[in-house]
Formats: structure tokens, C-alpha cells, sequence
């Protein structure tokens, strides 16, 4: 009988999140039976880093499959071979469709570099910046059919102070990202988190 969650991460580009996770597992503060990486770019650093810590990875090639709902078809089929009980998105940049969100209904979990509603989609941490935010932050939802607007798990304010250049708030929200994530996914395999409408309860 299984006992621990399977974990797949989804992730496209650099990866920092997903080695935030795997160093949370690797402390045993993440209670893990499995984890897997996915990616979507055959040159995503993110790579290199499953690697680092001999996390199995496995590319998958969206432009080798005739649309998209085929792309997401074998997707499923390796979650479900790989029993996949927790999906992360770690800078994943393609949008679920509602056959894959349905499909894994209140398993997926997503990080985003603002305090959501605001600023949602790309570019979250510049919008911010040039609207002349004064306080910006980090917020974690479950995914939903729409982009960025699922129930909010967790959010954590980041202050944006007079004079900070751009590169100096990314650094910050990516720190706060690397702590709020792990704290989210820990709440999950707590069986922690009770959707309530657009509320999260933490029980």
C-alpha cells in the first residue's frame, strides 16, 4: 500500500523553484515517495539540475505531436504510468487545457510572482515594478481553467523600497518564492488544505 505522494514538477526555463523543491525533499521536510520532472524545452537549464540531484526527467517534445490535446493526451499517460498523485508548475509557460485540469482536479498546484488577483500572466514582477507598486509578493493557487485565478493557497507580501532596481525585487520575490512553495506543497500532503468556493482552508 502506498503511503507517500507521487510528485511530477512541470517546469520550461531555469528551474530554481523546482531545486527549492528537491533540497525540500532532500531535508525530508517534503514527504515524498517519488519525484519527476517534465519539461516541454529541450534546452531548459531546469534539466540540468534534475540531473544534479538524479531526479528522473522526461522531455517532452510538444511540436512532435499534431496538436495540443495530443501533447496533453501523453502527458497523462505519464503521470499516469508514474502514479502521480501532486502536480507543481515551476515556470511552466504553456496554459493547461480544461482536459487536463479536469482530469487532475485540485492536484495541481501553481506559483505566481504577485499578490494575484494583480498582475497575473507574464511578466508579473516588471508590471509591478513599473506601475509603481510600493508592496508586490508571491502567491500559490491550485490551478484552475483560467490563467492565474484558481482558489489562493498561500500569498506572502514583498515590499518594493525606494530606489530598488528590477533585478533587486526579482532576486527578492525569488527567495520568497523558494520558501512559500514548499511551505504550500507541505500543507498538500498534510491533506492540510480544504477548498471551501474561491477559499482555501488550512484545517
Amino acid at each position: 500500500m502506498k503511503t507517500k505522494t507521487n510528485l511530477a514538477i512541470l517546469a520550461s526555463g531555469n528551474g530554481s523553484n523546482f531545486e527549492a523543491i528537491i533540497k525540500a525533499v532532500k531535508k525530508g521536510y517534503l514527504s515524498i515517495g517519488k519525484c519527476i520532472l517534465i519539461t516541454d524545452k529541450k534546452d531548459a537549464y531546469v534539466r540540468e539540475r534534475a540531473k544534479k540531484y538524479k531526479i528522473k526527467e522526461i522531455f517532452v517534445d510538444p511540436a512532435s505531436f499534431k496538436n495540443k490535446k495530443e501533447y496533453e493526451k501523453k502527458l497523462v499517460e505519464i503521470h499516469d504510468k508514474e502514479k502521480i498523485d501532486l502536480i507543481a508548475l515551476a515556470g511552466y509557460m504553456k496554459i493547461l487545457s480544461p482536459f487536463f485540469v479536469k482530469y487532475f482536479k485540485n492536484k495541481i498546484l501553481n506559483i505566481h510572482p504577485s499578490l494575484l488577483p494583480s498582475f497575473s500572466g507574464k511578466d508579473a514582477i516588471e508590471n509591478a515594478y513599473n506601475y509603481g507598486c510600493k508592496i508586490t509578493g508571491v502567491t500559490v493557487h491550485f490551478v484552475s481553467n483560467a490563467v492565474d485565478s484558481g482558489p489562493i493557497i498561500m500569498q506572502k507580501t514583498v515590499s518594493i523600497e525606494e530606489g530598488m532596481q528590477l533585478d533587486e525585487l526579482e532576486n527578492k520575490i525569488h527567495k520568497t518564492e523558494h520558501k512559500l512553495y514548499p511551505k504550500a506543497i507541505r500543507l498538500f500532503l498534510k491533506n492540510k488544505l480544504k477548498i471551501e468556493g474561491r477559499r482555501v482552508k488550512i484545517i
